[in-house]
């Protein structure tokens, strides 16, 4: 009886380790935490948060059931989303390293820019900050444009190879910016590779769709933006590690 006793104290011991060490959603690591990293989103709340070029967050960007989404359920005469429009966050940051992971609507639209300014001279995020996309691959219009697919550097590079998930189903992305040396990862593949700021960046700069908006894609520094794009989104795990 006391073996046996013993080997049940063993097993629940055993349980309880497991129970402690499973990783949990919106937190941080120990070793994260040695790293640097930090949350962005804490899983309950916006805080860290505001819609662009305002000082709260839309009515339609929610915390729910530990994932920071998108409602589109209600939208005015045009289409657009009532207390929608692009989330931003609080602070700035110039060389990083961010992680997160999200999620689309079937058929559905979003992205996820950096180096934004929120200056009063510039009327949308696109205006300054270059973007990786967030689509359904599958049935989005956008899909059939090079360079507007899922982990793009939107409009400008495509990415090396097709590593996206289906929609409804989430992607863990990685943007790594370093003095301009800039990388895309998703679910564990680099995929998109660039330097900013050189003559290279400037030549496709001049020949996408930001051509005519001087001040695209030079910023050192900015904002992260998660778009409105009028369709339901949800990101999670959102952690950043200043360099």
């Amino acid at each position: 009886m006391k073996k046996l006793s013993l080997f049940v104290i063993m097993i629940f011991a055993l349980s309880c380790s497991t129970q402690t060490t499973e990783y949990q959603n919106n937190s941080l690591t120990k070793d994260e935490i040695k790293e640097g990293w930090k949350l962005l989103f804490d899983g309950e709340s916006t805080v860290g948060w505001h819609s662009y070029q305002k000082n709260a967050v839309g009515a339609a960007w929610k915390a729910q059931d530990g994932t920071l989404m998108l409602d589109n359920s209600n939208k005015d005469d045009r289409g657009r989303i009532i207390g929608g429009g692009d989330l931003v966050t609080d602070n700035e940051y110039e060389n990083f390293e961010l992680k997160l992971e999200w999620k689309i609507s079937p058929c559905g639209n979003s992205g996820l820019m950096f180096n934004v300014s929120e200056d009063a001279s510039f009327g949308a995020p696109y205006h300054t900050g270059p973007e990786m996309q967030v689509l359904d691959n599958t049935c989005h219009p956008d899909a059939k444009i090079i360079t507007h697919r899922a982990g793009d550097l939107y409009d400008l590079i495509a990415c090396s190879e097709e590593t996206v998930k289906p929609a409804g189903e989430w992607n863990e992305i990685k943007i790594r910016i370093d003095r301009g040396i800039s990388e895309f990862w998703m679910n564990g593949t680099k995929v998109v590779e660039f330097t900013m700021w050189n003559d290279e960046w400037n030549r496709m700069v001049a020949e996408s769709k930001f051509k005519s908006w001087k001040s695209f894609g030079q910023m050192r520094k900015g904002k992260l933006v998660l778009q409105d794009h009028t369709d339901p989104v949800w990101f999670r795990n959102i952690k950043i590690r200043e360099l």
